[in-house]
């Protein structure tokens, strides 16, 4: 099989170090890609959102299979006009991925699906949540727990575009569940959970994901099965019903509270950095599955075996997620993966033979071990050997996680 992947992120090379041990694979590209991804397979200079480009490498490739990673290309219609060209794709079209492109829209489908969500409030008291309405890379959600972080807020919204939802603030301890979906079947993927603060200790402003680990303890296969038919299933049913079938990953954001779990967003493709800490778990042939997706057809794959436990830590930039960095040398990723951790390239260039930065989330460093806590070990072992000016990461990703 030769794949294309669209994308150039740290989720980009998990996937693509995932279908590397498929025997399926027989060819692996990646558009625009990164320099780890370019140890793998080929790289192409096409953008992710250049919808006419990718038919047209598709074409020249003789691709059987495009995997889109972002959303942002899968908001615009990316997939539609590689579909409508004759090429087979893992993605949602436009229409299904309004579940993430709107929230308001995700809202509407929820209540007719009969899915438990956040209410929606008329007007902004605290504590609450304001949420910017459409895409913002993990960075337009604004937790309002008092009078000045709503102030806060407002001030931060006033400069993005597009309408805002407020919602009620829910507690409890997060989970996201992943469902790969052909449209009207879902095939559930095991549980993670992500730190999306900067900060320790869950503080400072939201970002596109500082670490995750998985598993999530007491949510074993069985438990996550009974989130996909309770959540995800109805959701694609509804999507169905609404001539807009969804064949792709459904990511649930779920917030665990004393009522039940809740939904906090869903979002129309594999999580970052969850895929990093999922996808090097998983037994079998993730290829398989999501070629078998794209081509409407589930029927007979179970879901993926997993086994052990990963830690994903994010290295940044000095200064995000207010902005990245460019230019820096990295060094020390060799002498990190030959302690045994993965090294996932998220925002690096090549300058010559020298590794610099290019981004905000630089690179996503993955432990894995027998329980999480061995897990988390080697990924912060592995981290002491990377270095970049003003390189700043979380010390308590799966802190206190010891199964």
């Amino acid at each position: 099989m030769k794949v294309l992947i669209v994308g150039s992120g740290g989720r980009e090379h998990a996937l693509a170090w995932a279908f590397g041990r498929s025997p399926e694979l027989e060819e692996l590209h990646a558009a625009p890609g990164n320099p780890g991804i370019a140890r793998l397979g080929d790289c192409h200079p096409v953008r992710a959102d250049d919808a006419e480009g990718l038919l047209a490498l598709a074409r020249e490739l003789d691709a059987d299979l495009v995997v889109v990673g972002p959303e942002t290309p899968l908001v615009a219609g990316v997939a539609d006009h590689l579909r409508r060209g004759g090429v087979a794709v893992f993605g949602p079209s436009a229409a299904a991925a309004r579940i993430e492109g709107s929230k308001t829209y995700a809202k509407e489908v929820m209540t007719a699906a009969g899915v438990a969500t956040a209410a929606v409030l008329s007007v902004g008291r605290p504590p609450c949540v304001i949420k910017v309405d459409g895409l913002s890379a993990g960075k337009g959600v604004f937790v309002c727990r008092d009078g000045a972080e709503l102030d806060a807020a407002l001030r931060a919204v006033a400069a993005l575009q597009g309408p805002l939802v407020l919602e009620e603030l829910l507690d409890g301890e997060e989970l996201s569940v992943f469902a790969v979906c052909d449209g009207s079947r879902a095939i559930a993927l095991p549980a993670a959970r992500d730190y999306s603060r900067a900060g320790d200790g869950d503080t400072g402003p939201n970002t596109g994901g500082m670490g995750s680990f998985s598993p999530v303890p007491r949510f074993g296969p069985a438990d996550v099965e009974a989130l996909v038919e309770r959540i995800h299933r109805p959701v694609l049913r509804e999507l169905a019903l609404r001539g807009t079938p969804f064949v792709g990953v459904l990511y649930a954001g779920l917030m665990l509270t004393a009522d039940g779990p809740r939904v906090l967003e869903f979002n129309c493709r594999f999580g970052d950095p969850e895929t990093q800490a999922i996808v090097p778990r998983l037994n079998g042939d993730l290829l398989a599955t999501l070629a078998a997706a794209a081509g409407g057809d589930l029927r007979g794959r179970e879901a993926p075996q997993a086994r052990g436990a990963a830690v994903t830590v994010a290295l940044t930039a000095p200064d995000y997620p207010a902005r990245g960095d460019s230019g820096t040398l990295i060094t020390g990723v060799a002498e990190a993966e030959a302690t045994g951790a993965l090294v996932f390239h998220a925002g690096t260039a090549r300058h010559g033979d020298t590794l610099v930065t290019n981004g905000g989330r630089i690179l996503g460093v993955t432990g894995t071990g027998q329980t999480v806590g061995k897990a988390r070990a080697q990924a912060y072992a592995a981290i002491d050997k990377i270095s970049f000016k003003g390189m700043r990461y979380r010390n308590d990703i799966a802190a206190g996680i010891d199964e």
